[in-house]
């Protein structure tokens, strides 16, 4: 693994975590790095998900992978978000 992927997946992470931040309705009460965690994982599983399909690459912006990435970060902000508002009680 370069140094170079590893700044890419940082920082697609961050810009898919930040989207399915904002596009899960209400408050989460979790922080940016966890958000960019949670971001990396769901690109990293979206892709992979993705060439399962076979539809990893296609021509211009891979519109289908996009998709499954933001749907995962939504679920997993949304996990991790219930599960730290649950530890609080």
């Amino acid at each position: 693994m370069t140094i170079e992927s590893i700044l890419g997946a940082i920082v697609i992470g961050a810009v898919i975590g930040a989207i399915g931040r904002l596009l899960l309705p209400g408050r989460q009460a979790i922080g940016w790095i966890l958000t960019i965690v949670v971001g990396i994982v769901a690109a990293l599983v979206g892709t992979l998900i993705a060439q399962v399909m076979g539809v990893e690459t296609t021509p211009g912006i891979d519109w289908i992978e996009l998709l499954m990435q933001v749907v995962l970060a939504v679920v997993g902000v949304g996990l991790v978000a219930g599960l730290k508002r649950g530890s609080r009680v």
